[in-house]
C-alpha cells in the first residue's frame, strides 16, 4: 500500500482541499514542452476535438467537442498553452433530455463548443445537432456547472460561439450541419437576450461560403480595432484550411481571407480553433489535426496581425496565408511553469472518477464502486441490451483518449464472476468502429481469456474470437501496445489517416508477458478517435445480482 492508500485509510487527508492532494502529472509517452524554452507539436497528443479556449488572467481554459462521451466538456488548465492538465468537466452526470443510459450516442450529442468568460462567470455552448444550441455556466471552471439551457432549437445549428458586444448586445454565431439540417457551408448570427440564455432574433446568413470556402463550420467571434473578426475553417476536416472574416457591422458584408493552410508541411487540415493573447500581449492559436485513429490532435501555432488580418503559423512567401509549425519558442506568459500533461495513467486510489475517464453514454450510478481506501474500482457486471450485437451496443466502456503515437496500456484486475450463471465479461479493449479486446468470460468451461476482434462494430458485425486461453485464477494483467511509424492509409481521406498497430499480450505474475491473438490495425470511433480501456458485463437476463471486476490499476508506459 502507497502512501497517499495509507493516509486515506487512517482518515489523514480527508480535510485536505483537492488541490492539495493533486500533483501535476507528466506523461512518460508525449511531453510538448521541450525544456528548453521550445515546444514540440501537437502540444495535445490526444483526441481533443475541436478545441475552444479562452484566458482569464494568467489561466488559459480549454475544453472540446466530447460527443456521447461522460463527463462531457472536459475542461483543461494552462498556464502556457503547452502544459495542459485536466481540471473538470461541465457536464459531470448526464445529457438531457434524460433517457436511460445502456445505449450510447455515438457522435450525436455534444458537437463543437465555445468557452467564454463574461462577468465574472464562464460560459459554454455547444451545439446538439438532433436539439440545437446548449448553455453551462460556472463561477469556477472546477464546477458546479449550472444545469444547460436550451438556447435555440432546432436540429442541425450546430458550432456556437456568442459575442458580448461594446453597447451590452449578446450576439451569437453558428453553423449549420447538412445531415440534419439538409444545408452546410453557411454562417448564421442571431440575437440573444441579455442573460445569454435564449435567441430573441431569428439566424441570419452572413456568409456563404458554398464556391470559395465548402463546409465552412465551427466559428469563433471576437472583436478588436473596430472589426467584427469570426474564425471558421472550410474545405473538410481531414483536408481543409482556416477562414477569417471581417466587418465594420456585426451582420457584415464580411471580407474574407484565408489565413493558414497545410502548405509545405506535414500537417493535413490545420483549422477550427481557439485565438487567444497571453498576459504579455502575444497572439495564439490553437487548432486540431485529424490523423485518423488517434483523433483530432492539438497544435499551438503563434499568430501575428498584419494590415489587420491574422496571420498564423509562419508565412514563409509573405502572401498572408500560414503554414503550421512543428516547433517553436514558447509563449511569453511573464514567468515559467512547470512541465504537466492530461493524466493517464491510474492507480484508483481516489472516491470518484479520475478525469481523464469516461463513459459512453449518460452516466449509471450502479456501474462502479470508486474503492479509494482498497486501491481500486470496482466495475459491476450490467446487463448488456436485449438487442446487443456486440460492445458498440454498450454503454459501461469506461474509456480513455489515446495519448501518443507509441505506448504501452497495461492494467491489473481481479474477475469475481457470479456462479448463478455464465457469461459476464471483462477486460481490456480498443474501442472505435472497428474494436479489439481481450476478454476475460466465465463460460461453462472455467475462465477464458481470449482476444476477439470486431470489425464494422458500427455496422452490427459480430466479433471473432482470434486466440483463447484458459486460466485458473481470476487475477490477470492485460496489456496493448500501439505503434504507429507515420505510415498512413491511402484510402482514407485525403491520404492523411495514420496507420496504427495494436498488439495484446497477457500475464498471470506481472512479469511475464505471453502475445495472444493477431495484430489488430486501430480504427476511430465516431467523429471520435480510437480510445483504451476496460468494460464489465454480463448477458441481457434478469436477475437479482451479479459479479463484477476490481481494476487495481491502468498504467499508460512507453
Amino acid at each position: 500500500m502507497n502512501i497517499v492508500k495509507t493516509l486515506f485509510s487512517l482518515g489523514l487527508l480527508a480535510a485536505l482541499p483537492m488541490a492539495a492532494q493533486q500533483k501535476e502529472y507528466v506523461s512518460q509517452v508525449w511531453v510538448a514542452d521541450r525544456g528548453d524554452g521550445t515546444y514540440q507539436n501537437p502540444v495535445l497528443y490526444a483526441d481533443y476535438s475541436d478545441p475552444d479556449a479562452c484566458r482569464v488572467g494568467n489561466d488559459f481554459y480549454m475544453t472540446s467537442s466530447s460527443f456521447n462521451c461522460l463527463p462531457g466538456l472536459q475542461i483543461l488548465h494552462s498556464n502556457d498553452l503547452v502544459n495542459w492538465r485536466i481540471i473538470g468537466a461541465a457536464i459531470p452526470y448526464r445529457l438531457t433530455p434524460v433517457s436511460t443510459p445502456e445505449r450510447p450516442e455515438h457522435g450525436n450529442r455534444v458537437w463543437a463548443p465555445a468557452i467564454r468568460h463574461h462577468n465574472g462567470e464562464f460560459y459554454i455552448f455547444w451545439g446538439d445537432p438532433d436539439q440545437g444550441v446548449f448553455m453551462t455556466k460556472a463561477r469556477d471552471p472546477q464546477g458546479p456547472w449550472t444545469e444547460p439551457v436550451l438556447v435555440k432549437a432546432g436540429q442541425g445549428i450546430i458550432d456556437p460561439c456568442p459575442l458580448w458586444d461594446d453597447d451590452g448586445q449578446v450576439y451569437l454565431v453558428h453553423a449549420y450541419a447538412g445531415s440534419r439540417a439538409q444545408l452546410k457551408s453557411v454562417i448564421a448570427i442571431c440575437q440573444l437576450n441579455e442573460e445569454a440564455t435564449q435567441a430573441v432574433t431569428p439566424s441570419r446568413i452572413i456568409f456563404d461560403g458554398h464556391e470559395a470556402h465548402p463546409t465552412c463550420e465551427g466559428p469563433k467571434f471576437y472583436k478588436k480595432g473596430g472589426y467584427y473578426y469570426i474564425f471558421h475553417p472550410a474545405g473538410g476536416v481531414p483536408t481543409g484550411w482556416q477562414v477569417v472574416l471581417r466587418s465594420k457591422n456585426v451582420y457584415g458584408p464580411y471580407e474574407c481571407k484565408t489565413v493558414l493552410a497545410q502548405g509545405n508541411t506535414s500537417v493535413n487540415g490545420p483549422h477550427q480553433g481557439a485565438w487567444v493573447d497571453t498576459p504579455t500581449g502575444e497572439d495564439w492559436f490553437l487548432h486540431f489535426q485529424d490523423v485518423g485513429a488517434y483523433g483530432r490532435l492539438v497544435h499551438l501555432q503563434p499568430m501575428k496581425w498584419k494590415d489587420g488580418w491574422p496571420v498564423i503559423g509562419t508565412d514563409p512567401d509573405g502572401d498572408g496565408c500560414g503554414e503550421p509549425v512543428l516547433s517553436h519558442r514558447k509563449p511569453d506568459v511573464g514567468r515559467t511553469y512547470p512541465v504537466c500533461t492530461p493524466q493517464e495513467s491510474d492507480e484508483f486510489d481516489g472516491y470518484t472518477l479520475s478525469p481523464q475517464w469516461q463513459w459512453h453514454a449518460n452516466i449509471n450510478e450502479k456501474w462502479a464502486y470508486y474503492a479509494g481506501n482498497h486501491g481500486f474500482v470496482r466495475l459491476y457486471s450490467y446487463p448488456v441490451v436485449p438487442q446487443y450485437r456486440n460492445l458498440w451496443d454498450v454503454a459501461n466502456l469506461l474509456l480513455q483518449k489515446t495519448p501518443a503515437p507509441n505506448f504501452t496500456a497495461t492494467m491489473k484486475l481481479t474477475f469475481s464472476p457470479t456462479k448463478q450463471y455464465k457469461g459476464e465479461r471483462t477486460g481490456l479493449v480498443v474501442m472505435g468502429m472497428d474494436y479489439a479486446a481481450l476478454a476475460l468470460e466465465n463460460t461453462a468451461g472455467g475462465l477464458t481469456l481470449s482476444q476477439v476482434v470486431c470489425h464494422g462494430a458500427d455496422k452490427g458485425q459480430p466479433e471473432q474470437v482470434n486466440a483463447s486461453v484458459g486460466l485458473k485464477e481470476g487475477t490477470v494483467y492485460l496489456r496493448v501496445k500501439f505503434g504507429c511509424d507515420g505510415r498512413k492509409i491511402a484510402q482514407s481521406e485525403g491520404g492523411h489517416d495514420l496507420l496504427v498497430t495494436c498488439d495484446f499480450s497477457y500475464s498471470t505474475d506481472g512479469r511475464t508477458f505471453s502475445p495472444l491473438g493477431t495484430t489488430f490495425q486501430a480504427r476511430e470511433g465516431k467523429w471520435i478517435g480510437a480510445k483504451v480501456g476496460t468494460f464489465c458485463t454480463r448477458p441481457a437476463i434478469r436477475t437479482n445480482d451479479g459479479g463484477w471486476a476490481d481494476v487495481d490499476w491502468f498504467r499508460i508506459t512507453p
